[in-house]
């Protein structure tokens, strides 16, 4: 393919002129709007497509969704890597693409051929048709690919976007601000379309339909990302930050015997051009992995004064690096625990849904269950509109001042928001399996209504907490690390998916008596779903202790990284 790459400044302002601009984001924002209304097509619905078509339920279900939704943002980190050390973006999100294709075409192939499900089952309460092993095996493989290409996708496509600009100029500045509006806005379109429209397809009409429309779309996605590769700017792999962390903590752990007190002598690196090697001395500066900087034996530099072996001598730029990642810790844990609880929601949320009075109005209109989501989603953009357009305003007339809720206000509200909605949930639950169990029914006659205060505080929490936890890791990570921050947040996402998983198994295993416990069931009829419920809304307000009294002093908004 005729794509071409750049490393030196001038050369890729000059390819800037030829290439890259608004004439190859029109591609890449149209493969990244056909891309999000595939996969959001099966994140919105996967919960109910498992339950119906293969009769999964209990914790073996929660655990499929927990782990695929968790690996799906893990992977985000190993995609990252290989794209800023191998592949370089263009071939990392293309071969991601592809990837996350063939595992759409396998979940179609599972909906369009009966032999790749169980038997259907009449009494859903009681069903005895359990997928084989060969059946998950498909199942599996499809969800795996398409792990494997969210991976792919996820850290790439904005800053593959972001590099079709030089924002090294005014203009190339304003056009980077212009893109990412537009990327959002695409973004909120696909979402939109996919939990409305496919969602209503795949739960009214028919699943082999609703999942070949998201499998053409993928195709459509990489066909037009293909259309637009002799426009692109491909910036080459210059090697990638996961892996000097990495090779930072391995060379500290070898000089961990060096002590200071001495005048020591720090390795610099090479200058921009590669002409020099600087080398500085101080006597005062010596934590831990300030030592993989330390040159210890001259040896250890080359005839030109380089680093001969970059598992043992690291430059200083490459530990300001791994300073700047542990800084963001203690913040970064807090988001861990708000991701569980919008786990839930996308889980457990929907489960409830699906055994409550879905219909609605006059003429008895089917709600499909994955529409739950869309109140959420819905909630936040209708927060962030009042708080951006409405309220700053109205402050600002009042006080003569632009003022904004601080980030730590922010995400303590964003906490306390999702304690609410966990006490809510677990109330709202028990008066759900209480009328379903008083009418002997699957299905409560409580309408599905009453899920929406539980899901408009899941929005409120994510408006808050989430979004105050994206900017935080933007602002402290220097502007080269910006990619690391995204990996970071999808990273919290993922270890929340995990430690549900963990949570779930254990609370399984513990309160199990006479075959039953709170989740084991797959009609939450015969669970104690609150009882979880309350468990997650005692992690969140342990959370909230945790943030106010110890994370809250890390979580400064006037430090950013340079």
């Amino acid at each position: 393919m005729d794509i071409e790459s750049s490393s030196s400044p001038s050369s890729r302002a000059l390819l800037k002129k030829e290439k890259g601009g608004w004439r190859a984001i029109k591609y890449i924002i149209a493969n990244e709007s056909f891309e999000k209304l595939a996969s959001m097509s099966l994140i919105g619905n996967l919960s109910v497509y498992l339950t119906t078509k293969y009769n999964l339920g209990g914790v073996f279900l929660v655990n499929v969704i927990n782990i695929w939704f968790g690996s799906c943002n893990v992977l985000s980190l190993a995609g990252a890597f290989v794209s800023d050390a191998y592949l370089g973006r263009f071939w990392t999100l293309l071969l991601g693409s592809i990837a996350s294709f063939i595992g759409m075409g396998i979940i179609a192939l599972t909906a369009a051929l009966p032999r790749l499900r169980p038997e259907a089952c009449n009494d859903p309460s009681n069903c005895s048709n359990q997928p084989t092993k060969w059946q998950l095996g498909v199942l599996f493989s499809g969800l795996g690919l398409l792990a494997i290409g969210a991976g792919g996708i996820r850290p790439c496509n904005i800053a593959f976007g972001a590099d079709q600009f030089d924002t090294s100029t005014k203009k190339g500045k304003a056009q980077l601000e212009t893109f990412f509006n537009w990327w959002y806005f695409s973004f909120t379109v696909a979402l939109v379309i996919a939990l409305t429209g496919v969602v209503y397809i795949q739960t009214n009409i028919s699943w082999v339909i609703g999942f070949v429309i998201p499998t053409a779309c993928f195709a459509l996605s990489i066909t037009t990302f293909l259309i637009g590769q002799h426009s692109y700017i491909c910036a080459k792999p210059e090697g990638s930050v996961f892996a000097d962390i990495v090779k930072v903590v391995v060379a500290a752990c070898k000089k961990r015997k060096v002590k200071p007190g001495a005048d020591l002598t720090f390795y610099v690196g090479p200058s921009d051009d590669g002409s020099s090697t600087t080398l500085v001395r101080d006597k005062h500066r010596l934590r831990f992995v300030d030592k993989a900087s330390v040159v210890t034996n001259p040896n250890e530099l080359n005839e030109d004064g380089k680093a001969k072996y970059k598992w043992r001598l690291c430059t200083m730029q490459q530990v300001k690096n791994i300073k700047c990642v542990t800084a963001i810790l203690p913040v970064w844990v807090t988001g861990i625990a708000c991701f569980m609880l919008t786990d839930q929601q996308n889980i457990y949320g929907i489960l409830q849904a699906m055994q409550m009075d879905k219909t609605f109005g006059p003429h008895n209109f089917q709600v499909p269950a994955g529409w739950m989501n869309l109140v959420s989603m819905i909630t936040l953009a209708i927060w962030i509109s009042l708080y951006e357009c409405v309220i700053i305003p109205i402050v600002k007339r009042i006080t003569g001042r632009k003022k904004r809720l601080t980030m730590k206000q922010r995400i303590e509200i964003g906490i306390i928001m999702g304690i609410t909605c966990m006490i809510v949930a677990a109330f709202q639950e028990k008066k759900r399996r209480a009328s379903a169990l008083k009418n002997g029914s699957f299905v409560s006659p409580v309408s599905i209504l009453m899920l929406l205060p539980q899901f408009a505080l899941a929005g409120l929490t994510e408006a808050f907490s989430a979004v105050a936890l994206m900017e935080f890791l933007t602002v402290r990570m220097p502007e080269h690390m910006r990619a690391v921050a995204g990996a970071i947040f999808f990273l919290s996402s993922s270890i929340a998916s995990y430690i549900c998983t963990l949570l779930i198994n254990v609370i399984d295993a513990v309160t199990r008596k006479e075959g039953k416990s709170w989740l084991g069931d797959k009609d939450l009829n015969k669970n104690r779903l609150e009882n979880y419920f309350f468990i997650i809304a005692g992690i969140q307000f342990a959370n909230l202790l945790y943030f106010r009294f110890f994370a809250s002093r890390f979580a400064t908004e006037n430090k950013k990284g340079h």
